[in-house]
C-alpha cells in the first residue's frame, strides 16, 4: 500500500509542477515528507506502515491466555544451553530468532532447540547493523539464505522474520511475501543488549502484563550483570514465574498461526 501511495505522489508531483512550475516547492515538500514517513516507519520497529507486523498474538491465541517468549541473536554456546534449561525447568517453550551464519557454527546447538521444543525463526544470515539500508537484491538474499540454513539444519522452515535490530524498509515487505514469511517484532523488550541491571530489564519486559503479549529477550549479545553473567539468567526465571502468576501460558509463535 505504502508503494502505491508513493509512486502515485511522486507522479502527481512531477505531473503538478509540469503543468505549473510555480508549484514546484509544493510538490518538493510533499515528496521530501513522504520519505520522511517512509524513513520514520522503518525506525520504528513496532509499526505497520511498511506493511503488516506482528506486535502481539492474534486475538483467538491471545483468549487462551497465552503469550510468546521470543529470544534474539543466537545461537550462542556459552549462553543458550542455560536459556534451554531455565526453560525446560518452568515447563515454557520460546521462539528463538535465530542468525543463519550462527546457526552453521553450531548447529548441534541449534537441533538441541527444536529438540527440546522450542522453535527457530528467521532473523537474517548475518545480521548487520545496516540491513535496513540494503537494497532488495541484498536484503533477498539475508533472508534466502538464512532460511536455507534453517531448513537445513532443523528440516523446519521459518514462518517468522524479525529485522535486526527491529529496522527495515520498503523492500522489505514485498520479499516477506515471496518468502511467505510473517513480519514479527514485540509487544515490549528489556533492552537486554545495553543494560545489565536484571531489576530494569525485568520491570521493562513485564510492565502491564498482558495475554497475547510478545516478549523480547536476548541470549546472543546479551548484557552483563555486575557479576559478569548474561542478564537473561536473571530475568528470564523471574519473568517466567510471572507469567505464571498471571496464568499465562508461553507458546511458540507458529502455534498461533492456526488460531
Amino acid at each position: 500500500m505504502i508503494w502505491k501511495a508513493t509512486v502515485a505522489l511522486h507522479v502527481g508531483a512531477v505531473a503538478a509542477t509540469a503543468v505549473n512550475p510555480h508549484l514546484w516547492p509544493w510538490s518538493l515538500g510533499a515528496v521530501v515528507a513522504n520519505h520522511g514517513a517512509i524513513t520514520f516507519a522503518g525506525l520504528w520497529p513496532r509499526s505497520s506502515l511498511l506493511g503488516p507486523n506482528w506486535t502481539r498474538l492474534p486475538p483467538a491465541a491471545a483468549a487462551r491466555k497465552a503469550v510468546a517468549i521470543t529470544i534474539d541473536d543466537g545461537p550462542d554456546p556459552a549462553t543458550t544451553p542455560r536459556v534451554l534449561d531455565l526453560l525446560d525447568a518452568a515447563g515454557a517453550k520460546a521462539t528463538f530468532f535465530c542468525i543463519g551464519r550462527k546457526i552453521e557454527s553450531f548447529r548441534a546447538l541449534t537441533r538441541e532447540i527444536v529438540d527440546r521444543g522450542h522453535a527457530i525463526e528467521n532473523h537474517s544470515y548475518r545480521h548487520t547493523n545496516y540491513f535496513s539500508l540494503l537494497g532488495p537484491r541484498r536484503m533477498a538474499a539475508e533472508l534466502a539464505r538464512a532460511q536455507d540454513v534453517i531448513a537445513e539444519v532443523t528440516g523446519t522452515t521459518p514462518r517468522f522474520f524479525r529485522a535486526p535490530a527491529g529496522l527495515r524498509n520498503p523492500f522489505l515487505n514485498p520479499l516477506l511475501q515471496k518468502y511467505d514469511l510473517r513480519l514479527a517484532s514485540w509487544t515490549r523488550r528489556g533492552f537486554d543488549t545495553v543494560n545489565g541491571n536484571a531489576d530494569v530489564v525485568f520491570r521493562r519486559v513485564t510492565r502491564n502484563l498482558a495475554s497475547g503479549d510478545i516478549l523480547l529477550l536476548h541470549d546472543g549479545n546479551a548484557a552483563r550483570t555486575a557479576s559478569g553473567a548474561p542478564v537473561i539468567y536473571e530475568v528470564l526465571p523471574r519473568m517466567l514465574r510471572e507469567l505464571a502468576t498471571h496464568g499465562l501460558q508461553p507458546i511458540v509463535m507458529r502455534d498461533a498461526l492456526a488460531s
